[in-house]
Order: C-alpha cells, then structure tokens, then sequence
C-alpha cells in the first residue's frame, strides 16, 4: 500500500504565513461579520480604526485558525465563520471596541467575538468591554483624585494670609475714614 502524501499549496502557505506576519505584533483581536458593508462603509469603517492605531482586514477563516494556532494565541473556532473581517489593535483595545460598537449601530456590522489580552470575548463581552473607560480616562480619573486633596491644602493655606490681608485693609479703611 502507498503512502498517502497530503501536497499543500504554495500560494496556500504564503497566505498563512501573511496572516501570521499581520497577526504577529497584535495583542488583541476583534472578530466581525462584514456581510451587507459597501465599499464606502467599509473604506469609512477602516477610516475610524486608523485613527485608533488600528487595521480591519477582511481574513480566510481557515488561514486565520492555522495562523492562531501557529502563535499560540487561544482558539477562537466559534468565531471565525461566515464572512469574517478582524481588527487588529497594536495599542489599546477600548478605543477600538468603542468604535466598532458604535458602528455596529447602523446594524450591518456584527461583533462576533475578539481576543483581548490573551482572553476569549463572546460578542455581548465585547459590547460590555467597550463601555469601559479606556486606560488614559482611567489615568486621567486618578491624577484627579489625586491632585484634589493637594489643591484643596493649596485654597485652605492662601486663604489664612488673604483674609488676614483683607481684614487688615478693612481696619485700615476705617481708620482712614474716621
């Protein structure tokens, strides 16, 4: 009997090898559905993401699995179906979530599921996620809260010496006056 030799493509391997070259460097994945996008909404779509240091590409589900599980990112079978199309952050997820979200409104667009920090997100996961404050809101909320207490002490000790100041000019006024 012969051995059964299963022959791969070439244009095949450099497909997977391509996702795996754009999957490479990102930490987090958005999976949608694209179906019923035109070109111009897609154009417009890919626009927004742009501006949060983000890519959308339209993926081949099978090469997309090979790819993952290449690079040992976590499975996430159940999302690549269909027509499929990811969002590829290399900075912070939020941002992008929050756009895709608000895109999805029109109800074209379709969150399947993502990939975020190594943890698999179903697609309410992601609408819930992406109602979160991003880092920089976070941080911005902390050195708030912390400075107050700082300017608080700063109002209390200048105004010891100004109403000093004041009640002194008052006295003065009346000294004048009499």
């Amino acid at each position: 009997m012969s051995d059964y030799e299963v022959k791969v493509q070439e244009h095949k391997v450099k497909a997977v090898e391509s996702i795996k070259g754009d999957f490479e460097n990102v930490k987090d994945f958005i999976f949608t559905n694209y179906r019923g996008l035109t070109v111009e909404q897609i154009t417009e779509l890919r626009n927004k993401l742009r501006e949060e240091k983000a890519v959308y590409k339209v993926i081949k589900n099978r090469f997309a699995k090979i790819a993952l599980r290449e690079l040992d990112k976590p499975a996430v079978d159940e999302h690549l179906t269909g027509p499929t199309a990811v969002a590829l952050s290399t900075e912070e997820a939020g941002p992008v979530a929050k756009a895709l979200v608000e895109f999805a409104k029109n109800g074209i667009l379709k969150i399947k599921g993502g990939i975020i920090d190594g943890n698999v997100f179903d697609a309410d996961q992601m609408i819930a996620f992406s109602k979160l404050p991003t880092k920089s809101e976070l941080i911005a909320s902390l050195m708030g809260t912390m400075k107050a207490p700082v300017q608080n002490m700063v109002y209390i000790l200048h105004g010891v010496p100004q109403k000093l100041v004041r009640t002194l000019q008052a006295v003065a006024d009346k000294k004048a006056a009499e």
